[in-house]
């Protein structure tokens, strides 16, 4: 039964629906997914077109707004908004590492995974639509991952799509997983360089806090091993507007002094868990990779294998001289499997989802070059998250898409933008610019 109630100026109602788990066998075990439908207060009786919107991720839940803040706004002037979570997600039915021993041992549990990428995730959509809209086409806003679901709809079910709207998020349709980290670790050696020029006495703080860790056990108050590795790790921050903001101020606050001498601040250690835990988003390390895999080639741990490639991200050697530290990225690694207790349990099932070379396409090219949906995208001049030029080639290889290239915005414009990143996607799709 749905559920209604009210914030400020807006109407919301729980969703819930029942879902195929292997959309090829649908009388076979079922999923149940969460959305929360949102309207404007004034516009709660009014018959309105449908905007659903997809998250990044791999692995959150949609965003919780209070009220219309950022894009939502905007998308209320005209449309009724769903937020969905994926499966897997949010008030989705859960994956995690208390629910997949439900499904067996490791082997099974990779198994049931594997259902958890962007193609059954566009499945999922078009099982709901109808009952959503009546069966009428709707538009789609992708944010980051849920651009790439994006691009997965345009190649699977177009005819669900009135509309495509991408941010940070389009795709390469043929790179493997190497070929993404490999344009993106010089992408945060950059990023990293911003953040000292901005913030130069950051340069002797991490030094010093990766150094501590080099020689200190250090396991932060929620059990999960603090490595140097996993001080690195912090730099995904530097991928948002205010990432490296927001990274200065947990540095300059990272030792007090204690009868045993300098220490990391319980403070500290406090936010760092905060950032490193997957405890709310674990299908974000168990199937980032996989969302790449589109072949016979496994991902085997592609972050880690690239890493190699570019010693500079090696900290013992960066602190046996006088370099600045470098931050990583988005990246998953083997060892957050043995430093993060929300993951422990789910390593061996990671190594099967490594080593896995059944993945099948996640895009159709013929398709998307025959493309007659409107689409619009945003891409981020230097977007730490998802390379540029693997944006724009996919942007030239879907038929119609128009692009918006700006350095105004990281990642996260959609948010930070609000009402003008989507008012100027809205336009380019409507040929109104």
């Amino acid at each position: 039964m749905s559920v209604s109630y009210r914030q400020p100026g807006v109407v919301l109602t729980d969703r819930r629906f029942t879902v195929p788990l292997d959309h090829d066998d649908p009388s076979g075990e079922t999923i149940e997914l969460y959305a929360r439908e949102v309207v404007a207060g004034d516009k709660a009786g009014q018959d309105l077109p449908w905007l659903l919107y997809l998250q990044g991720g791999p692995g959150f839940g949609a965003n919780r707004f209070v009220g219309k803040p950022a894009w939502l706004g905007r998308a209320l002037e005209e449309y009724r908004v769903l937020l969905l979570d994926q499966r897997g997600t949010g008030h989705s039915t859960p994956a995690n590492r208390q629910t997949l021993p439900l499904r067996g041992g490791p082997a099974e549990q990779a198994d049931y995974l594997t259902r958890f990428r962007g193609d059954s995730i566009v499945r999922d959509c078009e099982a709901v639509r109808p009952e959503v809209t009546g069966g009428a086409p709707w538009t789609v806003l992708g944010q980051s991952f849920g651009g790439f679901c994006t691009v997965t709809y345009l190649s699977l079910a177009p005819e669900g799509l009135d509309t495509a709207l991408v941010t940070g998020g389009l795709p390469s349709l043929d790179a493997h997983a190497d070929d993404v980290y490999r344009a993106a670790y010089p992408r945060v050696e950059r990023k990293v360089a911003a953040h000292y020029a901005r913030y130069p006495q950051d340069v002797e703080r991490a030094r010093r806090i990766a150094d501590h860790l080099l020689t200190h056990e250090v396991v932060l108050p929620n059990g999960y091993r603090f490595t140097v590795e996993a001080f690195q790790s912090l730099g995904r921050m530097l991928g948002g507007g205010d990432g490296s903001h927001r990274l200065h101020h947990i540095l300059e606050d990272a030792f007090v002094r204690t009868p045993g001498g300098p220490a990391l601040s319980d403070a500290f250690q406090e936010q760092a868990q905060g950032l490193l835990s997957f405890a709310g988003h674990p299908l974000y390390a168990l199937v980032h990779e996989a969302i790449y895999g589109q072949d016979a080639r496994p991902t085997a741990w592609s972050a880690e294998r690239v890493r190699a490639e570019f010693p500079r991200f090696d900290a013992a050697k960066t602190l046996a001289g006088d370099e600045p530290l470098l931050f990583t990225g988005e990246t998953i690694h083997p060892w957050m499997f043995d430093c993060d207790p929300a993951l422990r349990p789910l390593r061996e099932t990671a190594e099967l989802l490594a080593a896995r070379t059944d993945w099948t396409p996640l895009y159709d090219p013929a398709r998307l070059a025959a493309n007659e949906v409107p689409v619009a995208a945003a891409v981020y001049h230097d977007d730490m998250y998802v390379d540029t030029a693997h944006s724009l080639r996919t942007a030239r290889a879907i038929r119609g898409l128009r692009t918006w290239v700006t350095d105004e915005f990281e990642h996260d414009g959609v948010r930070a933008g609000g009402p003008r990143v989507l008012d100027r996607l809205l336009a380019l799709a409507r040929d109104e610019v």
